[in-house]
């Protein structure tokens, strides 16, 4: 005997038709009703958008997709941030590393490019 989940599984390829078929209506219509309200047009697109991933939701990979989501908003509010201070100390490092070895590498070049010549006699 199918269990709901089994039934709700089956019926994932329906649920994504039905939100790409909301989704695409969605753009048909903001582009078909062009000289109507732009306001109007946004608001409608956010709707059906919103409609859209609300079935998308109810899918098994959508149910897992907006897991992964909840998580990665969870992890991102764990991150510590810089100070300005700290990121303008470290970007002044950067800049003088980046600087110390262009300058170094160019004189690396200067220097290969004399013995090159010296080996080969050009002037």
């Amino acid at each position: 005997m199918a269990t709901n989940a089994d039934i709700s599984e089956r019926l994932d390829p329906v649920k994504w038709a039905l939100a790409f078929a909301l989704l695409g209506g969605a753009i048909w219509a903001f582009y078909h009703f062009g000289d109507h309200s732009l306001l109007l047009r946004v608001v409608g697109m956010l709707a059906a958008t919103a409609g859209a991933l609300a079935i998308a939701v109810q899918t098994r990979k959508g149910h897992t997709a907006w897991e992964f989501v909840r998580e990665a908003r969870t992890e991102v509010r764990k991150v510590v941030w810089p100070t300005r201070k700290e990121t303008v100390h470290t970007t002044g490092i950067i800049m003088a590393m980046v600087t110390v070895v262009a300058i170094f590498l160019w004189l690396l070049d200067m220097f290969l490019a004399w013995a090159i010549r010296a080996i080969i006699g050009g002037a």
